[in-house]
């Protein structure tokens, strides 16, 4: 992937080079009460609206370089949308078929999305353990076997993932804050963005601390904190695209310093808030991320510089987070 140093002289070849280089924002007014500058770097400028494109794009490359993928191939996925947006995009411009398994918490715009993109979606019973037949997982799995030539990219447990943040993610964030930044706080699902993002930044000066923002109902911060998977942690939760009911290989628990929990309702009325006040249309785990810092924002000295990854757009929670009507019935507005 590469910098761009006169950004008007470059043209590229298809949609796949304008993946990255997303742009850093400073918070303004919900940054106030904080005792630094809080910055934003905002992955819905990426052209499949999120940070996803960075990994999707990473592993297709991954998958073609070891031989698994090869010409009018299959692509198999078990994505929430956002990685599967990122896929569809590889998908058309290199011609493989996708496939998306997804849990059926996920909004309708998101399955649209995928459709629309020119992926085929199965939708799946949240309901049900991993490891049950008709999981999300299960599923994948399964048409991986059954379908010649195709590629279960699993993203929780590719390495691939992690790769792209470290490749990509981590050394623009280190440019854009001269090296200054103290603090990296982001939402953790497959754990690649955090843990990829985190091995560059603590190369560069292990000092960064780096906080992982979880679901109530998700077993990351137990886990961290603990070292014990508890099955009895684990409960349905709303918010989608971060914490999980199982543990991803792409976690890398050694990085993170610090887990922070946020609530459903929380996540979705500071979702909304950055909105009206930041002008920055966001997905409902971007609130949450924002939520968990502010948490933990009496740990910030006047000489930190925190930065905060938003990983998507808004288009996808137009239904929910930013529908009064299902805020009402959440019982999160009066």
């Amino acid at each position: 992937m590469h910098h761009r140093t006169e950004p008007f002289m470059i043209i590229h070849e298809n949609i796949l080079g304008a993946i990255g280089n997303t742009p850093m924002i400073r918070l303004n007014q919900v940054a106030e009460d904080f005792p630094c500058p809080v910055l934003a770097k905002v992955e819905y400028f990426n052209p499949g609206h999120s940070v996803k494109d960075r990994m999707a794009l990473s592993m297709v490359e991954a998958a073609e370089r070891n031989g698994h993928l090869k010409p009018g191939g299959t692509i198999i996925e078990c994505t929430s949308g956002n990685t599967g947006m990122g896929l569809a995009l590889a998908c058309a411009v290199k011609g493989y078929k996708l496939i998306c398994t997804m849990s059926d918490k996920q909004s309708q715009e998101k399955i649209d999305i995928l459709r629309a993109v020119g992926a085929e979606v199965y939708v799946c019973p949240t309901a049900v353990a991993p490891d049950h037949p008709d999981s999300y997982y299960s599923v994948a799995e399964r048409l991986n076997k059954e379908i010649p030539n195709s590629v279960w990219c699993n993203q929780y447990d590719n390495l691939a993932n992690r790769q792209a943040h470290y490749d990509t993610t981590g050394p623009e964030i280190w440019k854009q804050t001269g090296g200054r930044i103290t603090h990296f706080c982001t939402g953790v699902g497959t754990g690649g963005t955090i843990s990829g993002t985190a091995k560059y930044l603590k190369e560069k000066n292990p000092d960064i601390q780096i906080w992982g923002v979880d679901s109530y109902g998700s077993v990351f911060k137990k886990y961290h904190e603990t070292g014990e998977f508890d099955e009895k942690e684990i409960y349905p939760y709303i918010t989608e695209g971060i914490g999980e009911d199982i543990l991803p290989a792409n976690v890398d628990f050694d990085l993170i310093d610090k887990f922070e929990k946020v609530t459903d309702k929380d996540g979705a009325m500071t979702t909304r808030e950055l909105a009206k006040k930041e002008g920055l249309f966001l997905g409902y785990s971007c609130g949450s991320a924002f939520q968990g810092l502010r948490q933990l924002k009496d740990e910030l000295k006047p000489t930190d510089l925190a930065v905060v990854l938003f990983h998507d757009h808004g288009s996808r929670y137009v239904g929910k987070v930013y529908n009064d009507d299902w805020m009402r019935e959440q019982g999160w507005l009066d």
